[in-house]
């Protein structure tokens, strides 16, 4: 059975490859690449593989990382902005390096920072760092990402761009057990026109979508 784009809902999706036992999909309508979704790990699996990464706040390395997605943000963002960190992980880095930077920071984290109030209020940015290529059901988190954010609102994203087919069986990236979708700059050309936002590629893992000054008031703030 043809599996549906967990990125833009389209039913039209094409096998594309079968590596070690896994079968990846293509949809020709956003060019998100994406693994079976009978073949996702499941959450143990999830929160074991999270469990061994090492990103902690002191890691200067790990700082300089996050702030080339920082720093274009900061440039953007009016001072004393509230954000949001979604998907921060069990340490916080790029929250606690803006609130260094004067910003009002929430967090939420499905495994390490459950509490959904956080996804209550509107925001004047989000960031959401090595976290889309995790996501089981991308549009559902987009659509809700959208929806928190205040009109004239920015979303920082940090995934590595899936652009050659012909390393991709070998990819570190795809190797990860936990990343189940890979997206092209395409794909976000197609979020863009989808929910109305300005999109700013820099190659080859970040993308800033501005949310349209027209956007009608949703969550409270």
């Amino acid at each position: 059975m043809t599996p549906t784009c967990p990125v833009c809902r389209s039913d039209r999706t094409l096998a594309f490859i079968q590596v070690d036992g896994l079968d990846y999909w293509r949809c020709p309508r956003c060019l998100a690449t994406f693994l079976d979704p009978a073949q996702r790990p499941d959450r143990k699996k999830e929160k074991a593989e999270y469990d061994r990464h090492q990103n902690l706040p002191d890691d200067p390395g790990y700082r300089r990382f996050l702030s080339r997605l920082a720093d274009p943000l900061l440039e953007r963002l009016a001072p004393g902005s509230a954000g949001l960190d979604f998907g921060c992980g069990p340490g916080p880095t790029l929250a606690l390096m803006l609130v260094e930077a004067g910003h009002r920071m929430q967090l939420y984290d499905p495994f390490f920072h459950p509490d959904r109030t956080a996804l209550e209020r509107r925001y004047d940015f989000i960031t959401c760092t090595e976290v889309v290529e995790h996501l089981h059901d991308p549009a559902a988190v987009f659509e809700l990402l959208d929806g928190c954010l205040r009109p004239g609102g920015w979303l920082g994203i940090m995934t590595r761009f899936q652009t050659d087919d012909s390393r991709f069986a070998n990819w570190h990236y795809r190797r990860d057990p936990t990343h189940v979708v890979f997206y092209r700059p395409e794909t976000f050309a197609w979020l863009g026109q989808r929910w109305g936002w300005e999109i700013e590629v820099m190659a080859p893992d970040r993308i800033l979508a501005r949310v349209g000054a027209s956007r009608m008031a949703g969550a409270p703030d």
